[in-house]
């Protein structure tokens, strides 16, 4: 989850290294900290709270003309966020630091050995632990910096990305992966290294991106050199362009992140089907499926792994795929699925989706699927990213960055991707009418204007609404068929970014048992489009409605039934029944993002929550 930042080169280090933690923020904020060198001194500013604390408190060395630096920006793990346990961290002798996102499972152990050959600790943390391993390599075996952390790291159990600073090698760092995503920007006689690109893009379009169990030594004046951690071959470093520009990671004039990515998603909804969907000419086409079209038309089942916001597209899934091409899928929350000892074959598909492409209980589960021999295929957003890489085929979802913290964007460019492969499969087989097909192409061609007819005329109403209910302590969210995971997603970013307790429920299951809960004091917000199933939601509304429950209705331009019924009503525009989450979620995104904003919550950087879950 933390965010790691260093830079080598002729450039002043302290400007670039926070500028770097601030866009790295959303990976974690319960601390912060920096170390320069400069006229043989290692200097260090570490606190507790965010990267502008931080700014505070290292005035001192900010002045600094190191052009050798480290930051840190940090997702709690072991010890509590406070100044002591934030990174960087400190050897014994003063000479090595290190930063570290990950966790170090088997820290206690080592800890214990290196009490008993008289190191002392200062912190609660694993890191601490593993900066005095590697102390205690180099010292005893007599090797240089790099040589020690090879030998450490194939000591420790976990995962790590880790940036490793020696006094005494003061013109390199070390840089190394296991299950962390890090990232090196290659420029003229200068690098920089961070958790993903964005604190270097201005800087250079050229990146290298370590693969599990690698380790970089990065030196000045000299060629990059990257090894394999276990047995310490050399490997050739892969350049890649970098994707991102600038603009896409900044504001752009709104107050948040999230705000900003909630009314890119017309456009960003575009990108993804742009050069796949032919609505005119009656064609999807994507090369991960086309490539591997037998697979999934031989597949006795297709596997959904995924956690959080991805879970809940993949429940949407779930019902498409089933719907259209009629093969049986199963959605699994991918921190359980490989605990249960879970049954997998050589004809099932696997789809795994991730924001990141970095989610350690999706690539574990991945993984999993691979050794049972199960073909995997990946959805994810960032390009290069580690599930990218470990899946057998995949799609893109051309979100481009998405800096806040709870997921929007990536939520409907997902459930485009995985309607276009239900609708590929579904012509394949041929388990849909020509006409129904065409049909959806065209309707799906135009999501993008009714999204953003959905952004333009809900968001005073969910602001007003928002108002009314800002101070509720529970709420629930109601919906039926396609939209009741839209209706666990809407209460997910409730309680993300308001930290209202809120709960989402297919509407018919509200009787047998959370129809206790209603009184005049619940907000109970319901999905009723026009589509799907109308009639049965009515009767929901009316049975909460006779309990006294507030009842604010999300419904189809034009309706009147369900309008006499609620307190409050959404109106959005009206699409086929299996499309309508991309419409449905459009305000619910909205009402929380108000009520999270009227509440004074910081709504990018939600408490105790990171945008990349890289740990278990």
């Amino acid at each position: 989850m933390c965010g790691i930042v260093g830079y080598i080169g002729f450039r002043e280090a302290y400007p670039i290294v926070i500028k770097g933690l601030k866009r790295l923020e959303y990976r974690g904020y319960d601390s912060a900290g920096i170390m320069l060198y400069a006229d043989k001194e290692i200097k260090i500013a570490k606190t507790k709270g965010k990267v502008s604390d931080l700014e505070e408190k290292s005035k001192d060395i900010a002045s600094s003309k190191a052009t050798i630096g480290m930051g840190h920006t940090r997702w709690a793990t072991h010890g509590v966020p406070n100044d002591i346990n934030s990174h960087p961290h400190v050897s014994n002798s003063g000479n090595i630091v290190i930063i570290h996102n990950g966790i170090i499972e088997n820290y206690e152990p080592l800890k214990k050995e290196l009490l008993k050959r008289g190191y002392t600790f200062t912190s609660d943390t694993d890191t601490e632990v593993l900066v005095n391993l590697i102390e205690d390599v180099k010292n005893k075996e007599k090797v240089k910096l790099g040589k020690a952390v090879q030998i450490a790291l194939n000591q420790v159990v976990g995962a790590y990305a880790i940036c490793v600073f020696d006094r005494e090698k003061p013109d390199e760092i070390i840089v190394a992966r296991l299950g962390s995503p890090i990232a090196i920007g290659v420029g003229d006689d200068e690098f920089f290294i961070a958790s993903d690109a964005s604190p270097f893009i201005e800087y250079t379009s050229n990146a290298i991106y370590l693969e599990d169990e690698e380790m970089a030594i990065v030196r000045l004046h000299k060629p990059l050199k990257i090894r394999k951690i276990k047995d310490d071959s050399l490997v050739d470093p892969y350049i890649q362009e970098l994707q991102m520009n600038l603009e896409q990671i900044e504001k752009g004039g709104y107050d948040h992140f999230m705000l900003k990515e909630i009314y890119e998603q017309p456009n960003v909804i575009k990108d993804t089907y742009r050069g796949r969907l032919l609505a005119n000419q009656g064609i999807i086409q994507m090369a991960g499926i086309e490539d591997n079209l037998e697979k999934f038309l031989h597949a006795e089942r297709i596997i959904i792994v995924a956690c959080g916001t991805s879970w809940h597209a993949g429940l949407v899934a779930e019902y498409v795929i089933e719907e259209f091409a009629r093969i049986s899928v199963e959605v699994e929350y991918a921190s359980e699925f490989r605990y249960r000892n879970p049954i997998i074959n050589k004809n099932d598909v696997v789809i795994a989706i991730s924001q990141s492409g970095e989610t350690a209980d999706t690539l574990a589960a991945i993984k999993l699927a691979k050794e049972k021999g199960a073909f995997v295929f990946g959805v994810c957003n960032v390009v290069g990213s580690s599930i990218s890489r470990e899946t057998n085929a995949g799609a893109y979802t051309h979100a481009g960055p998405e800096i806040g913290v709870a997921s929007t964007k990536a939520f409907t460019t997902q459930i485009t991707v995985l309607t276009m492969i239900a609708l590929r499969l579904a012509k394949a087989k041929g388990t849909l009418s020509n006409s129904d097909f065409h049909l959806y192409l065209q309707e799906l061609e135009v999501i993008p204007e009714k999204v953003a007819e959905a952004l333009a005329s809900t968001n005073e109403m969910a602001k007003e609404i928002a108002a009314k209910f800002k101070d509720a302590t529970n709420c629930l969210y109601l919906g039926r068929g396609y939209n009741f995971p839209v209706a666990l997603e809407g209460a997910l970013k409730l309680k993300e970014i308001s930290y209202i307790h809120a709960e989402g429920y297919p509407a018919a299951e509200m009787k047998h048992g959370p129809i206790a809960l209603i009184d005049e004091q619940m907000p109970v917000i319901v999905i009723a489009p026009k589509q799907g199933h109308y009639d049965k939601i009515v009767s929901n509304i009316q049975e909460i409605k006779s309990r006294s429950g507030k009842i604010i209705a999300v419904v189809t331009k034009g309706d009147t039934q369900v309008k006499e019924l609620a307190d409050h009503v959404i109106e959005i525009p009206e699409t086929s029944d299996a499309l309508s989450p991309l419409i449905t979620t459009i305000p619910l995104q909205l009402l929380s993002y108000h009520i999270a904003v009227m509440r004074g919550c910081n709504v990018d950087q939600p408490r105790n929550l990171a945008k990349s879950v890289t740990v278990e």
